[in-house]
């Protein structure tokens, strides 16, 4: 088990127009549309940061309860997720604060704009999960181990009240920043927390 908890930082993902269209809720893409995520792509690419923090756990999965050591979760879908895991990697992504900054600003003066920041927010931190996922599966196929699709609290049965367990595990307000109020919301809003199972192939 890794002892202590990792920071990486990654460059900016390529941006994905459709997953931005699906996110803000319209199924058709038209030049009016293509022309406001462009702007606000340019608008807000300077003000991201792409962070992770994370930690490889022994874990233990039987009669519907995953023990992590830091916390025990009963959850069958969760159970299902991580069959026949004996370690998994927990992690925070962030994309920073100044995007909900920019998103505030244009909810008073343009609304069409702050929901299509939201969807662009949602399609920057997916796309930042899916790197760091894409480096996780590399790095332990090196060691003939598969990785699991990630699954976060809230997800079927998964409770989200699991969030304060994981957020002291890897003292995520100290190494990127991310805090957790008491309704269990995160600050930045476009920060995510999942757990990858790990197992042998």
């Amino acid at each position: 088990m890794n002892d202590c908890v990792l920071v990486k930082s990654y460059p900016y993902p390529p941006v994905n127009q459709k997953e931005i269209l699906r996110y803000s809720g319209c199924k058709n893409s038209t030049d009016e549309l293509c022309l406001l995520i462009e702007k606000c792509t340019s608008e807000s690419c300077n003000k991201l940061v792409f962070k992770v923090c994370y930690r490889e756990f022994d874990i233990t999965v039987e009669n519907d309860v995953v023990d992590f050591g830091f916390m025990k979760v009963p959850s069958s879908d969760l159970c299902k997720n991580l069959c026949k895991c004996n370690k998994a990697i927990v992690f925070c992504a962030t994309v920073g604060i100044e995007l909900d900054r920019l998103i505030k600003k244009y909810e008073r003066i343009a609304p069409s704009k702050a929901v299509m920041l939201h969807a662009f927010g949602s399609e920057r931190v997916e796309a930042l999960c899916d790197a760091f996922c894409d480096d996780i599966k590399a790095e332990y196929d090196n060691f003939n181990i598969n990785c699991c699709t990630r699954f976060s609290p809230g997800y079927g049965d998964f409770d989200i009240k699991f969030q304060k367990d994981i957020f002291r595990a890897l003292e995520i307000s100290k190494n990127i920043g991310v805090s957790l109020n008491n309704n269990l919301f995160m600050t930045p809003s476009k920060s995510v927390t999942a757990i990858i199972g790990l197992k042998e192939k």
